[in-house]
């Protein structure tokens, strides 16, 4: 077994008394001694900060870097504005999903953040694709972390008073107490929040100060996940995967207007006949839906989901107890005609058919700072 990695706040974790755990090929803090649940209600309350160290951070710089990078995606990144971010996917032949990712445009450089467990993947997949011009630096010498929750923007302000002026999806190369980062006003709990991109040797430093806030407390990969998932968020792996299309995904608004059949600069993306036929012809036999369990038992990944008549119709991909809605819920793939909403269904549980019902995701409202 190889020996894991460790992000550059792995003494702050320890002495922090966060639980490690390995977690794609990192030794990573799934909870501090607040524990899981309150940890999660703080997020929502106040401001959490996440260390996401774990992910791969990419800089491509070349005249052709957004028309090349688009030919990889089914999203516009030509005509995305300067300090701007926006969610993407890397699709296959099969218009299945390699993984999802955020692509920023800083104007003389395009910033792509992707998935831990995808990273030499998604690396291996832009050098062999990405056309000549286009250079790929791997950011391997830096941090990443995520203030996340109604009281991150107060909390990063008193700090960098220019963060307040971002609203979601900005990106800015902005410096806090001396240090230039990366920020973006994006994250992945559904809540107001930034993504903060820090040199690794000022990455303990600065979140020292970051904690130092009285809003903000560190928050572990378990309530990162319940956050997620009440946020009606994908997680890569078990949510979407290579046979898994945008569509079925639920995710038919990640593919951008100009890039569909009928759209300026129509597909030119792998899987593009694929991803249009589904579009253009509901040419699918299953949907990612939300789910609410009617009893209190929590529903987890790879529970079947079956019809009254106990015939399998689908499974559960992520579900957990969310501690905001006070209910067991989850997200999963079932057949196309129990997709709507409200239908009941059943998630086998030790052989019992447990009711749940299909509800929309997000299962919370999302809380991102338009202006």
């Amino acid at each position: 077994m190889s020996e894991l990695n460790k992000t550059p706040l792995y003494n702050l974790h320890l002495e922090l008394g966060g639980k490690m755990v390995p977690f794609a090929g990192f030794e990573m803090p799934v909870q501090y001694p607040m524990g899981v649940k309150k940890e999660h209600i703080h997020t929502r309350e106040h401001a959490g900060l996440f260390d996401v160290s774990h992910m791969g951070q990419v800089k491509l710089t070349g005249e052709h870097a957004a028309a090349e990078l688009e030919k990889l995606v089914p999203v516009d990144i030509i005509d995305l504005p300067v300090g701007k971010q926006r969610y993407a996917l890397f699709t296959n032949e099969n218009g299945g999903i390699m993984d999802d990712l955020m692509v920023t445009n800083y104007g003389d450089h395009l910033y792509v953040v992707v998935n831990a467990a995808c990273k030499a993947q998604d690396i291996a997949h832009m050098q062999a694709n990405l056309g000549e011009g286009v250079e790929l630096e791997v950011l391997d010498d830096r941090a990443l972390v995520a203030l996340q929750g109604p009281e991150a923007a107060q909390a990063l302000s008193r700090i960098c008073p220019e963060a307040g002026n971002m609203v979601f999806m900005d990106s800015r190369h902005l410096t806090i107490d001396g240090v230039e980062c990366f920020v973006s006003r994006s994250g992945y709990t559904g809540e107001d929040g930034y993504e903060i991109s820090i040199p690794a040797d000022e990455a303990e430093r600065l979140c020292r100060l970051f904690i130092a806030q009285p809003e903000v407390e560190c928050i572990g990969l378990g309530a990162r996940d319940s956050l997620r998932l009440e946020s009606g968020l994908c997680l890569y792996g078990h949510d979407l995967n290579q046979d898994t299309t945008p569509i079925e995904g639920s995710l038919i608004w990640a593919i951008s207007k100009c890039r569909r059949a009928d759209g300026e600069r129509a597909g030119g993306f792998p899987g593009a006949e694929k991803i249009f036929d589904q579009i253009a012809n509901k040419n699918f036999t299953r949907k990612r839906v939300g789910l609410i369990a009617q009893g209190k038992a929590p529903i987890r990944e790879g529970a079947e989901l079956v019809n009254a008549d106990g015939v399998k119709i689908g499974e559960v991909t992520s579900g957990s107890f969310g501690p905001t809605v006070g209910v067991p819920i989850a997200m999963g793939y079932v057949a196309s005609e129990y997709a709507a909403l409200e239908t009941e269904i059943y998630a086998l549980v030790r052989g019992k058919q447990l009711p749940m019902v299909v509800s929309k995701a997000p299962f919370i409202e999302q809380r991102y700072y338009r202006g």
